[in-house]
């Protein structure tokens, strides 16, 4: 297909990222902007450990940049990943060692904080700053990361901050009905970086003078101090900051969480006031962890980028940060296995498909309109983790033994995704399934249930089909008038198992195999039966 064509079908495509680039594109009328290029802008407060939110924030925000450019192929492109790491330390995070060390730092930017975990970095945000852009790098994402103390520093804010001096009781009329009676007597957009302390300083100004460009306020040790607003002696505080970022830079599309929602008018209102119309905006919820509280990079719960990483290929995050983003997700270690096994359906669908249905499909935007080759999966991840249960994996060649068996024309040579999904079922089971496994001995009904089940198993042929043995273990069920056979599945899963939920127990066979199968239920049946006889 063209280029044309494929501009054509962005054009009518329903995936959000299409909807938002057609939005972005209205917004700068259809044409260049004069500063040569669309700008992308995502931020990072280096404040806590880089998490898993700070990566779906680039990632959706590279989906968006690539819908754009298929969408108008002819206007180039550039996505900034921004770390405020001027910011002044305001707490010490839950989630880093030498916490006592650090309380001493506090009020100082980021950048002037030591690093807890070593010295071999120049401060703590520079640590943060280089795990964020790791991991960006892992995924291939095309960025340019651009550090706020290197920017306010080197002048390349100087002409806006000005600006911002020049309107300052403007900027003072947006901010101080936002806050408390408290809170307005001592604010100012202007945070000054003391000469003596270092230290970021939340104090009123004394006096503004936009024809010198300095603002005048009382420093830590009660002295009057003038300084000038460029060259990095003051960073502004985060909400007009955020505004005056968006002027400075020219920013076309920023996305961010919904606890930005409510600011966001405020952003756009200050950088209306430095003369630039604001970007175009797009507000996703929140990933929340296994409580239901928000993910905070300084509590760090939820899921590190890394975990996820260990137990699962990094297309099935894409996935998961793909699908309903203006939806609240539960993000803890149990979505995984479900992410895999979407991502394995949506990508052995895409080859397939009409163009008109491969822009809708997640995998196009997660790989940047490009086919992915996963060869053949015949097992399903969530299949493979619980055969790694039953057979009590310890490395991955375990899992081959039964698969190759199961497919005979599988091969890790053969089929690289599914060998990779192996040493990651492993990993799961190791980690997660081994410690939480729970077995509970089978009622009267369940042991005569299990009997009739271990003897039909061994009346099946050589490699009984998986629908084959489903059915049969239907007809036991049925026939032991379980009203609900959930409840007799249920059985299996903790009996045989030792967990709550479990797989299509006909596939699962069909992969562990009959003879494997029918020692788990001889070993559950005569345990139970030294049970009864001791009891």
């Amino acid at each position: 297909m063209t280029a044309h064509n494929m501009t054509e079908l962005a054009h009518h495509a329903r995936a959000w990222p299409f909807e938002e680039a057609r939005h972005l594109l209205k917004r700068i009328g259809g044409k260049v902007p004069e500063k040569g290029y669309v700008l992308f802008e995502t931020g990072y407060g280096p404040s806590g450990l880089p998490h898993i939110g700070t990566f779906g924030e680039v990632f959706r925000t590279t989906m968006v940049k690539h819908a754009f450019e298929t969408l108008a192929p002819d206007i180039p492109t550039k996505l900034i990943c921004f770390s405020d790491d001027m910011d002044g330390m305001r707490k010490v995070p839950d989630n880093i060692p030498n916490k006592d060390m650090m309380e001493q730092y506090l009020g100082l930017p980021l950048t002037k904080v030591p690093d807890p975990f070593s010295n071999e970095y120049e401060s703590f945000a520079h640590h943060n700053n280089k795990r964020l852009r790791d991991f960006l790098d892992a995924f291939g994402f095309e960025y340019e990361f651009m550090s706020s103390t290197e920017m306010y520093a080197s002048g390349a804010f100087d002409e806006v901050l000005l600006k911002a001096l020049e309107n300052y009781q403007k900027i003072m009329d947006v901010m101080l009905p936002t806050l408390g009676a408290e809170r307005q007597a001592t604010y100012s957009p202007f945070l000054p970086i003391s000469p003596k302390t270092g230290r970021v300083l939340y104090v009123p100004m004394k006096a503004t003078d936009p024809k010198a460009g300095t603002i005048t306020f009382e420093d830590e040790d009660g002295t009057d101090v003038t300084i000038p607003v460029t060259g990095g002696h003051v960073k502004m505080q985060w909400k007009p900051d955020f505004g005056m970022r968006w002027a400075a830079l020219g920013v076309d599309f920023e996305m961010f969480g919904k606890d930005h929602q409510a600011n966001a008018p405020i952003y756009s209102k200050i950088c209306r006031i430095l003369g630039v119309e604001p970007p175009s905006q797009f507000v996703y919820e929140l990933f929340l962890d296994d409580k239901g509280e928000k993910i905070s990079k300084s509590k760090g719960n939820g899921i590190a980028v890394e975990d996820w990483l260990r137990y699962a290929p990094n297309e099935s995050l894409g996935l998961y940060m793909f699908q309903k983003p203006k939806t609240a997700k539960r993000l803890y270690f149990d979505v995984i296995p479900k992410a895999v096994d979407e991502y394995v359906t949506f990508a052995q669908k895409l080859p397939g498909e009409e163009r008109e249905k491969q822009v809708e499909n997640p995998v196009w935007h997660i790989h940047g309109g490009h086919m992915p080759e996963i060869g053949d999966v015949p097992v399903s991840f969530n299949l493979l983790l619980n055969l790694a249960s039953a057979a009590n994996a310890v490395d991955k060649s375990v899992l081959w033994g039964f698969i190759t068996r199961y497919a005979p024309d599988a091969a890790p040579e053969k089929s690289p995704f599914l060998d990779r999904l192996t040493e990651y079922a492993v990993n799961y089971y190791q980690d997660f399934v081994k410690t939480q496994k729970k077995f509970r001995e089978p009622t009267k009904k369940e042991s005569d249930a299990l009997t009739d089940l271990h003897e039909f198993l061994g009346g099946l042929g050589e490699h009984p089909e998986a629908e084959e043995i489903q059915s049969g273990i239907y007809a036991i069920g049925k026939n032991y008038e379980y009203e609900n056979l959930r409840d007799w599945f249920g059985c299996l899963y903790e009996t045989l198992l030792g967990q709550e939920q479990g797989p299509r127990m006909g596939s699962f066979i069909a992969l562990y195999g009959v003879a494997e199968t029918r020692e788990l239920i001889s070993a559950v049946l005569k345990k139970n039966l030294q049970g009864s006889a001791a009891s």
